[in-house]
């Protein structure tokens, strides 16, 4: 793990005196009982070890014999795939295990250049500039461009990384209610006091499964002269006809594989670069992980295959699932949550599911909101329909168990 890349490392010190150890039974008292209300609220997040690569069919530690992965990010079916594999080794032996410093000292190779030229291609935008993950690639967009002169217009439900990022910059914040267009045209007006206007959506929200009016955002943003900036880590690839959502065009767009990166006009990756904290103070991204994302958008350029493949299996799952009673949130996307609305219910749910094979976990507050609890089920373009009819099949028996089903 130190190959290359430099940890920063966080340790807590304290030292030895009569008050200092004070200070930690204060603090260990104060933890135990955050600790404790989370478990006593049902909203405990256990961890499960994977012993084998990321795919459709995956082994966990303490649990026998194969386990079916429904909830894992991998739409594309493309993080076990033999030629992105390949591509990583290659990159391994050609370039190394890692950079050992920022881009803009001695962390650029040719293949993060290569990468970001490919990704501004596929995207069919100017230039694209990568950052360590997706994470950091919203934490540097709005800090590093927005001023106090400006404003930026949020979705109500987006991702934890686009909320985080507006915090850190200084303009004027409007939320908008979420997929409410009469909404956001009335805080376009609002807003129209300002420098720039940036209206900052998902454009597919993880947690609910449902896809932004991208056509009528950007509608709207052309009224009133704003920008659109699109966070696509749930839908690059595989929404839209060829997977680059064809039937609309942003001024900026944001996206991730392993690492993250923002794509758009040619002087705000620039300005990026100049300003980014997290890619001005992150080293670069390991050139194995650059290799497979370099493969995997050639395999993308290549077929709409996946593309295809991914709609009729997502079809399949959502269908099966309504007709057995079961209500699944959002339209058409593979992310696919079961509403339970109970915390206790979906981690409990979750739990006996994986005692029939299924991998899958309960979602609950923070990370929803309170009485939204649900279980998020991700189809992938490699699950077969053996393996979706398996899942459906033991949600139905799991959810009569426990009374979700009559």
């Amino acid at each position: 793990m130190w190959a290359g890349n430099a940890w920063r490392a966080a340790v807590f010190w304290v030292s030895r005196g009569r008050r200092a150890q004070s200070a930690l039974a204060q603090l260990r008292g104060i933890l135990e009982g955050e600790l404790e209300g989370i478990r006593g609220a049902g909203t405990w997040k256990s961890e499960r070890v994977i012993t084998s690569r990321q795919g459709p069919h995956i082994c966990v530690d303490g649990v026998a014999g194969g386990i079916l992965n429904f909830c894992a990010n991998n739409y594309l079916g493309l993080s076990s795939h033999p030629e992105v594999i390949q591509a990583g080794l290659q990159a391994l032996e050609e370039f190394g295990a890692g950079l050992s410093s920022v881009r803009f000292i001695c962390g650029t190779q040719s293949i993060h250049k290569n990468l970001e030229a490919k990704i501004a291609r596929f995207h069919q935008r100017e230039d694209a500039i990568l950052y360590p993950s997706c994470f950091d690639a919203n934490a540097g967009l709005f800090e590093g461009l927005l001023t106090p002169e400006d404003a930026v217009l949020s979705d109500e439900l987006n991702h934890a990384s686009i909320i985080d990022g507006i915090r850190l910059c200084k303009a004027h914040k409007y939320r908008y209610r979420h997929l409410d267009m009469a909404d956001l045209e009335a805080k376009l007006q609002e807003a129209q006091k300002h420098r720039l206007r940036l209206v900052a959506t998902d454009g597919a929200f993880s947690m609910d499964g449902d896809i932004a009016p991208l056509q009528e955002i950007c509608r709207l943003a052309s009224r009133y002269g704003a920008l659109v900036f699109v966070d696509e880590c749930h839908a690059t690839g595989f929404l839209g006809p060829t997977g680059r959502w064809d039937h609309v065009a942003p001024e900026a767009w944001g996206g991730a594989s392993e690492g993250g990166y923002t794509t758009g006009p040619g002087p705000l990756v620039s300005l990026l670069r100049q300003r980014a904290r997290p890619y001005l103070f992150s080293n670069s991204l390991p050139p194995a992980v650059v290799g497979c994302a370099s493969k995997a958008l050639d395999l993308l350029m290549e077929s709409n295959t996946i593309v295809q493949s991914m709609a009729a299996k997502t079809q399949r799952f959502r269908s099966k699932m309504e007709a057995a009673g079961f209500t699944i949130s959002g339209a058409s996307h593979p992310i696919c949550p079961v509403m339970l609305g109970d915390a206790r219910l979906a981690s409990r749910m979750a739990d006996d599911m994986l005692k029939r094979g299924i991998f899958v976990i309960g979602f609950s507050y923070p990370v929803v909101p309170k009485g939204k609890a649900r279980i998020r089920v991700q189809i992938s373009a490699v699950h077969s329909e053996e393996d979706i009819d398996c899942c459906v099949e033991a949600f139905v028996e799991v959810g009569r168990l426990h009374g979700a089903l009559p």
